[in-house]
């Protein structure tokens, strides 16, 4: 009996390892390099794969997609649930309209074009519309997208950026909007920027300067961003530095033009939060570059100029910001007013009509309050539920705003405000196939392991019952002041349609609650936001909304980070774990693109030997053990994501298939020809999609299309 029940457990051992066997990962070479820190030796053996332009890393690259799909294809309802995706992305979508000129232009989409088409018409309510321009025409693939637009004030002259491959630089160029011809004009390499227009002369724009032949571009260390000054008809090469470079180094500078066309507005920075003001009188030839706020310790936008008087918001002795008022010819904090004090609640502010709108956060949802631009309170707006409402800004002669709404199970919404009596008037409702009724949305808050209440949204179909079964799809950022807000998704509505249920817990180190809360989740507090998740997921399990075995955690970017703190520290407590474009390597993620000026939020390990111990004791990189067995784990990222570098992903994915033990996959999926997400196109986006919800179910042994077949 005893050798049956050795002879049992020797098979079932085998059988696991075989299992995990079957899954045959590429060789991935190791090279002899460390780094030390403070004395301390740190070996980093995937140090080639930051060069993602060789061809060793885009072979690494192709060898581990071909391993991913492989897998991938073998799950059979994968093609099913990505129909199903398609079949509810495919309903026309319509942006909020807005006047340039003579005419009225909206974005919109007809179901499944891989980019939004930008329409203009004479009237409101005219029928025909004429296609003004059409991104889907700039690559054969969707892979070229449009990235921000600006006319000028008589809306005669268009400038319009493009992003390739997703990739953050952007190509500005210029077109005659009554006509649609391209002009000669055109300014590459620009990144973090909008345009703002200087009259019909010329306009104002932010690059971090042209790369070098040869240059990595998209991973190389970006510190000294510029605004520079660009006159129609010349070329790029003549373009005049107005802002920042040798003499004014800064990591972080943007240039607007106030509405009325006569001050130059300048915020920099050198991280992501905190900057300085400055204003230039373009009214003047040669006018020098005034300081309003000349330190970085706090944070403050010019909302709007109206005559000799600034209107900032800022969160200088207001953690939840307030808004003030200054003379420009005293422009300093000193002497600023407030209009609209600080509250409980953080504001964001809109201006449009000859008013002013303060949009708050109260729980994590929409309040919005009109005021007059002297403060006075107009009116509370009413809304159309409990969600998130944006869009309340206009022109300061517009008589009327569009605004959109939404929620978890509300899809977005555009309503028509009336300025002057308040009232909001349905403008377009999306038709979805989808009832909101049949779906629930509630907000719970939960105690993370300080003590600190965390706040959660929480959404199912109705009648599902709390077995401790149901799938579950817990998603969370956790950094640089980002509020996570309700709001509708066709992607996660498949999720949902399929009966798993969908959590959002508003972690520490986002808005939600202001600058305070902010700051808890920052450097040698950052384990907080960790703790926070963790906290989430066990309040989701304690109320048996699921269980361990079907629990996937999932985040993007400083999200990612999250993700893969938390599967290191505690493996056992999700099944599946989802990095997408994580910053994984916490030790040197400052050494590429703009990841200095993440330096805020997480600190350095070049700053001192506290903070270097700090990072390296929470880093996913350096602190996967081996022997391990880790959740089933799709690392994503993209080949043109310069923002947070593939290489983060790269060396993550290596170092967890060489110290993974245990029958879970370990696999990354890395797309071509996009970046960090923004202009990704909708076929990609469906593919993702289907891609990750087939890998979340199948690794919970859960055939969505079958609830009692397993297709493991």
């Amino acid at each position: 009996m005893k050798n049956r029940y050795r002879i049992l457990i020797l098979f079932l051992l085998l059988g696991a390892h075989l299992g995990h066997a079957q899954l045959k990962y590429p060789t991935t070479k190791k090279v002899d390099h460390v780094d030390t820190y403070f004395g301390t030796q740190v070996p980093d053996p995937y140090r080639w794969m930051e060069a993602s332009d060789q061809p060793s890393v885009k072979a690494w690259v192709k060898a581990q997609n071909k391993v991913t799909f492989g897998y991938l294809n073998k799950i059979k309802f994968r093609d099913k649930l990505k129909k199903r995706i398609g079949q509810l992305w495919n309903y026309k979508k319509v942006g909020a309209p807005f006047k340039e000129g003579n005419y009225y232009y909206y974005y919109a989409n007809s179901g499944l074009q891989n980019q939004y088409v930008l329409y203009r018409k004479k009237s409101l309510e005219s029928k025909n519309a004429e296609v003004f321009l059409d991104p889907n025409k700039f690559a054969k693939d969707g892979t070229v997208s449009m990235a921000g637009m600006s006319f000028t004030k008589d809306g005669k002259l268009v400038a319009y950026l493009t992003s390739t491959g997703g990739a953050d630089f952007r190509d500005i160029y210029v077109m005659d909007a009554e006509t649609k011809k391209l002009r000669k004009d055109r300014v590459s390499f620009a990144k973090f920027t909008g345009v703002s227009w200087k009259g019909n002369e010329g306009f104002y724009y932010s690059t971090y300067g042209l790369p070098k032949k040869g240059e990595d571009y998209l991973t190389k260390k970006t510190q000294r961003h510029m605004v520079y000054y660009h006159k129609l008809g010349t070329p790029q090469s003549q373009d005049q530095l107005v802002f920042g470079g040798d003499k004014m180094p800064r990591r972080y500078v943007s240039g607007y033009v106030t509405e009325d066309g006569t001050t130059l507005i300048i915020s920099a920075a050198n991280r992501t939060t905190g900057n300085e003001l400055y204003y230039k009188d373009l009214t003047k030839s040669n006018s020098k570059i005034i300081p309003i706020v000349k330190n970085m310790k706090n944070r403050h936008g010019v909302l709007m100029k109206k005559g000799d008087k600034l209107y900032i918001q800022t969160n200088l002795e207001a953690p939840n910001n307030r808004v003030v008022i200054t003379n420009m010819k005293k422009p300093e904090p000193s002497n600023w007013k407030d209009i609209i004090p600080e509250t409980k609640n953080t504001l964001s502010i809109g201006s449009g009509g000859g008013y002013l709108f303060a949009s708050y956060l109260v729980d994590v949802k929409t309040q919005v309050k009109q005021y007059t631009m002297e403060g006075k309170l107009v009116r509370t707006i009413k809304l159309p539920g409990i969600g998130t409402a944006r869009g309340f800004g206009a022109k300061q002669k517009a008589k009327e705003l569009y605004y959109s709404f939404t929620s978890f199970n509300y899809p977005g919404t555009t309503f028509k405000y009336n300025i002057a009596t308040g009232k909001s008037t349905l403008y377009r409702k999306p038709n979805i196939d989808f009832n909101p009724e049949d779906y629930v949305t509630k907000q719970v808050f939960y105690k993370s392991k300080d003590g600190t209440k965390v706040p959660m949204f929480i959404v199912h179909k109705k009648g599902v019952k709390l077995t401790g079964k149901n799938p579950t799809y817990l998603y969370a950022y956790g950094g640089f002041n980002v509020s996570l807000r309700p709001s509708f998704s066709v992607a996660r509505l498949i999720w949902l349609e399929l009966g798993g249920i969908y959590a959002q817990p508003n972690l520490r180190g986002g808005g939600e609650y202001g600058a305070k809360w902010h700051k808890a989740g920052t450097k040698m507090q950052k384990q907080n936001v960790f703790d926070d998740f963790i906290a989430a997921a066990e309040y989701l399990i304690k109320e048996k909304y699921t269980s361990s075995d079907y629990l996937a955690v999932a985040g993007g970017s400083n999200g990612g980070l999250l993700v893969g703190a938390t599967m290191t520290q505690r493996p056992k407590l999700m099944k599946v774990a989802l990095p997408a474009v994580g910053v994984l390597d916490m030790l040197r993620y400052h050494k590429f693109t703009s990841g200095a000026g993440w330096a805020y939020d997480y600190g350095t390990a070049d700053d001192s030997k506290e903070m270097f111990n700090y990072l390296k004791g929470y880093s996913p990189l350096h602190n996967l053990k081996k022997g391990v067995e880790y959740p089933a784990t799709m690392v994503t990222t993209a080949d043109h994501d310069d923002r947070v570098v593939p290489a983060h992903s790269f060396k993550f994915a290596a170092t967890l298939q060489e110290m993974h033990r245990g029958k879970n996959p370990v696999l990354i999926r890395i797309e071509s020809d996009a970046g960090h997400g923004s202009g990704t196109p909708t076929s990609k986006r469906i593919e993702q999609y289907a891609d990750i919800y087939s890998f979340v179910f199948y690794n919970m042994g859960v055939n969505p299309y079958n609830e009692n077949k397993s297709e493991k």
